[in-house]
C-alpha cells in the first residue's frame, strides 16, 4: 500500500485532532518476546494506547496501513529484519522518520547503544528494566 504526501498529512492532522480531544498517546513495541509487551502493557496502558508486534516486518507493515504512533520500543535482536535496520529504515522515509524511538535492548555493547542513538533512537534503556524508568522516559521524549 503506497501513502502519499497528502494521506500522511490527513493521518497527522487526524491525530493532532484526537490527542486534543483526550485521546491517549499511541505507543508501538516491536519486540519478538510477547512477555515484553505484556509487562510494558500492565504499566502503561491506563496512559496510552500500546499496540505490539512480534518482528519489525510486521510493524512496517502496521505503519504503511496508515497506523501512526506517538512512539515506538524497538528491539535489537529479532527475527526477519533485526531493530537496527527497522530504525535506519524509518530515519530514512519521509513519513516515519518524525516518530519518536526508544531502544529496549539487552545489548550492553557501548557500540551498538551509541550506533542507535546516532541512527536517531531518542533513548536506550537496557534489559532488564525497570517499568516505571521506562514510564518516566517515555514522558520525557514524548514531552
Amino acid at each position: 500500500m503506497n501513502i502519499t504526501t497528502e494521506d500522511f498529512i490527513t493521518i497527522k492532522h487526524r491525530t493532532t485532532f484526537l490527542m486534543e480531544e483526550g485521546v491517549k498517546k499511541r505507543i508501538l513495541i516491536l519486540d519478538d518476546k510477547i512477555a515484553i509487551a505484556k509487562i510494558i502493557s500492565v504499566y502503561l496502558s491506563n496512559e496510552f494506547e500500546i499496540n505490539y508486534f512480534n518482528t519489525a516486518v510486521k510493524g512496517i507493515e502496521w505503519l504503511y496501513e496508515g497506523n501512526i504512533p506517538d512512539l515506538i520500543i524497538l528491539d535489537i535482536h529479532m527475527p526477519e529484519m533485526n531493530g537496527d535496520e527497522f530504525l535506519t529504515y524509518i530515519k530514512s522515509n519521509g513519513l516515519f522518520k518524525d516518530i519518536s524511538v526508544i531502544v529496549l535492548s539487552g545489548e550492553e555493547s557501548s557500540t551498538i547503544r551509541i550506533k542507535m542513538l546516532e541512527e536517531g533512537a531518542d533513548d536506550y534503556i537496557l534489559k532488564p528494566f525497570n517499568p516505571m524508568e521506562l514510564k518516566i522516559r517515555i514522558r520525557k521524549v514524548l514531552k
